[in-house]
């Protein structure tokens, strides 16, 4: 064997060694979370769609049902009869549909329900995942909001070793491109904004609540990375206390 064919070799061993060492815990999740986000979209989309197509016999299910979810469930499971009959199909100001043209309104129903079931499933595996991988961001953050600001920093190493400051507008990066390009208002917070803290402050009080909740997050991600204590939920418990009257 030459000696060019041996460096190819070596070189080729290395690189399939790196390629297997890039795909960590930290992408499964990245990849688990885009996967809920996009199914979270189509099922907005398609439930809105069935919804309309069945408001055509049960426009009054519509109303009675708000949660995507259950309103899919509900038509996947019982029958065209057993609906009409559950919700006064008599008092109804739909059309009486025949088995025929009510059929396909089902079975969209049932293969949305089996979305409803993946999405469900990805998202026990994130809560699992990141109990073990992240447990101090899970308990304060949430599993989405913590699974998202993984997600954004690319690692939980670099979550780790970044300022509050950027943990706080991890998820606001077009807001913040806006802002330094045509000094537009500079953004507050990013993916943390859903957080529940964030969401029932008050206007003028959400940026300094965004940035305590920012500051913990970065001491839970380090005492992740570090495997250092759980104090996530000290840490939650603490924010509740300070920020409560701003609500």
């Amino acid at each position: 064997m030459s000696d060019f064919s041996k460096m190819r070799d070596v070189l080729l061993a290395l690189t399939k060694k790196q390629i297997a060492e890039a795909v960590t815990e930290d992408t499964m999740i990245a990849q688990a979370l885009a996967s809920f986000d996009e199914l979270t979209v189509q099922l907005n989309t398609l439930t809105s769609r069935l919804r309309e197509w069945h408001a055509y016999t049960l426009p009054e299910l519509d109303h009675i049902i708000s949660d995507n979810e259950r309103f899919v469930k509900l038509i996947a499971e019982k029958s065209y009869t057993e609906l009409l009959k559950e919700f006064a199909a008599d008092k109804s100001m739909g059309a009486l549909l025949t088995d025929e043209n009510y059929i396909p309104i089902q079975n969209m129903a049932q293969k949305l329900a089996t979305l409803y079931d993946e999405r469900g499933e990805l998202l026990n595996y994130l809560e699992k995942t990141l109990k073990f991988r992240a447990p101090n961001m899970q308990a304060l953050a949430g599993t989405t909001i913590a699974a998202r600001l993984l997600s954004g920093a690319g690692s939980l190493r670099r979550l780790a070793i970044m300022p509050s400051s950027t943990i706080q507008l991890l998820g606001a990066e077009k807001a913040l491109f806006r802002h330094l390009r045509s000094g537009a208002k500079s953004p507050k917070h990013g993916h943390i904004f859903n957080h529940q803290l964030v969401q029932h402050a008050k206007r003028a009080d959400a940026g300094k609540v965004a940035r305590g909740l920012a500051d913990k997050l970065s001491l839970c991600a380090k005492l992740d990375f570090f495997k250092g204590e759980f104090k996530g939920d000290e840490y939650k418990e603490a924010l509740e206390k300070k920020f409560g009257g701003n609500n």
